[in-house]
């Protein structure tokens, strides 16, 4: 079963930081091309993709915390939260897999 939200309107402040982060990222992803193309050393390498994966994984928790506080408290309110939590939950399990 899929909710059919489509947008959630995020706080300024919110969204800045967010996208902050997601371009701070996207920096660290070039770093590592970079690297790749310079012939570095793999284990430096692969500090910056676990650096790269965990500052994603937090940017995941952010999300998720947001859409939990709110998403999902409003659907309770209004008679929609098992819908929602089943949602939350396939993409938590998702989440989980490696």
């Amino acid at each position: 079963m899929s909710v059919q939200a489509t947008h959630t309107i995020r706080p300024d402040e919110e969204k800045t930081k967010l996208l902050n982060r997601l371009k701070r990222i996207e920096g660290q992803v070039r770093g590592v091309e970079k690297m790749v193309e310079d012939d570095r050393y793999c284990m430096d390498i692969l500090i910056q993709l676990r650096a790269i994966e965990s500052a994603l994984h937090n940017v995941g928790l952010e999300v998720t915390e947001r859409h939990m506080k709110h998403c999902v408290t409003h659907a309770v309110k209004t008679g929609e939260g098992d819908e929602y939590i089943e949602e939350l939950m396939g993409i938590l399990k998702q989440f989980s897999k490696k």
